[in-house]
């Protein structure tokens, strides 16, 4: 009864939330698997990660119809941290990247994401999709008896590029022809059932790593409690929790841009904290929000949280009862798909739009793809794009003020002054007055302009000490609101009496 209500509360059209969730479930499967792999750990990891994420974030998270589950941005950021130190540490980052996202959804800094220009949102996609597409080149490598590590070549180079080529193949031309089921899942199967019939020698999943199924068990990292594993930690939790949320928030905005409604960032930063908290103890990689799953369900007509838990559920039972059939998978088309997935994540319009969006905007896109390349640092390379493009506003705007003159016919001299006058533009805002050479009584006009911050009160405070120096009357016209509070509460710095005239309130400063 409980959950036929819930059911009810969720969705209109039951069926079509069940069957986009068992279409998610099986495209799950393989990018889980993948992503593993990516992060030198156990298949295992990745697929408990994705019913773990996906069943806590579908039931609480700030999007009905999102999926989360493991995926490829963890995925290349804590590869390092498990070939340095182990899997311990890469739970205990987990756990408390988990804790970081909670209290990001606590202070309330979702709504930040808006903060995030376009040029920086493409190099971040951009420079994921390459990583995810350089990390597949290690599965074309072998280890001989002697423990050198070498590219392999002849026939098995063939056998496996052939294989790879046919997987990405079925990927690219199966939705062309019908979409009734999960072009991965199909290409995987094919190519799987082909190395079997044929009896093509080649890697497969339990060769790379121990594959078995179950549930997933309460576990405690191993790692010693002191300081000297906080500094191990701490730095690839702070960026897994910053790549985790950013990535989790961009996808939010897609599907609110697909379905026409709004989700809820800050929710949202909570329930994948509270997820990744719950992943972690129970031995998990991490992970955030998927872009793909998430539009392959809305598209199907998963809309509610129902389409997500079916998801999920389901991919529990594909571990517990489909292991040893996952186990002698073939590397080769994951590693097909896990192009395809690069291929797809790889912002292409971004390209085209090289010669039409300002400089500054090309060279952001082109730098936060390069710190994600070389440094696999998503969040750095996010925060770098930010920080630029942030740098560049200010400079366009503090080149911007103006200050239009004229002598009106009682001897006062205007200075109409355009722009927002801040701290970049307060230099440029002292040079545009000829305190020597001005009559008695001056004007500084601010109807089409703002005073923002405490720079822009000093730049004020000095060019009416330097009129009252020089013996002048001085009057400040049409500030806003906002900017005579400012000055309001600068009473200190610069001494400021109100007055009226028939359309604004006028402000004069040091007679």
């Amino acid at each position: 009864m409980i959950f036929a209500d819930f059911i009810r509360r969720q969705t209109s059209n039951p069926k079509n939330e069940i069957l986009s969730g068992f279409t998610v479930a099986l495209a799950l499967v393989p990018e889980a698997v993948a992503f593993s792999i990516i992060a030198g750990v156990s298949p295992m990891v990745g697929l408990y990660t994705a019913f773990i994420i996906g069943f806590i974030t579908s039931l609480g998270g700030g999007r009905p119809g999102m999926i989360s589950g493991a995926t490829g941005a963890i995925a290349v950021v804590v590869t390092s941290l498990v070939i340095r130190h182990g899997i311990e540490y890469l739970f205990t980052a987990v756990i408390m990247m988990g804790c970081l996202q909670i209290l990001a959804g606590i202070m309330r800094l979702g709504k930040f994401i808006r903060l995030v220009p376009r040029p920086v949102m493409f190099g971040f996609v951009n420079g994921l999709a390459i990583v995810i597409f350089l990390s597949q080149l290690e599965q074309f490598k072998t280890v001989d008896a002697q423990g050198i590590t070498g590219w392999i070549s002849g026939k098995p180079l063939g056998m496996m590029l052939g294989l790879v080529v046919l997987t990405m193949a079925i990927i690219y031309w199966l939705p062309k022809w019908t979409k009734a089921l999960p072009a991965s899942l199909v290409a995987l199967v094919a190519v799987s059932v082909l190395t079997v019939i044929a009896g093509i020698p080649t890697k497969t999943i339990g060769d790379i790593a121990a594959f078995s199924g179950g549930l997933p068990g309460f576990h405690l990292p191993r790692v010693p409690l002191n300081w000297e594993t906080l500094g191990i930690v701490f730095p690839y939790a702070l960026v897994m929790a910053m790549v985790g949320l950013i990535e989790s928030l961009l996808t939010l905005t897609v599907i609110d841009e697909m379905t026409e409604t709004r989700g809820r960032g800050n929710r949202e930063c909570l329930a994948q904290g509270a997820a990744n908290l719950v992943t972690g103890f129970f031995g998990g990689m991490g992970g955030c929000a998927m872009i793909g799953q998430s539009v392959i369900n809305v598209s199907s007509g998963g809309r509610r949280r129902l389409s997500g838990l079916v998801a999920s559920l389901a991919l529990l039972a594909i571990v517990v009862f489909g292991s040893e059939w996952i186990s002698k998978m073939p590397v080769a088309p994951l590693v097909g798909l896990m192009f395809m997935v690069a291929i797809g994540t790889f912002e292409w319009a971004s390209l085209k739009i090289l010669r039409k969006v300002p400089r500054t905007d090309v060279i952001v896109m082109f730098l936060v793809t390069g710190v994600t390349v070389v440094f696999h640092n998503l969040a750095a390379a996010v925060l770098v794009g930010v920080i630029i493009s942030a740098l560049a506003f200010a400079w366009e705007n503090a080149v911007r003020i103006r200050a239009r003159k004229h002598v009106d016919t009682q001897g006062v001299k205007h200075y109409e002054i355009y722009g927002p006058l801040f701290f970049g533009s307060t230099a440029l805002f002292q040079e545009k007055f000829d305190v020597a050479g001005d009559p008695p009584e001056i004007i500084i006009d601010f109807k089409e302009s703002r005073i923002v911050d405490h720079s822009a009160i000093e730049a004020v405070n000095k060019v009416t000490e330097r009129y009252a120096k020089a013996g002048k009357r001085l009057h400040l016209r049409h500030l806003s609101q906002d900017c005579r509070a400012l000055l309001d509460t600068a009473a200190s710095i610069i001494d400021v009496n109100h007055w009226e005239d028939p359309e604004y309130p006028l402000v004069t400063d040091k007679l």
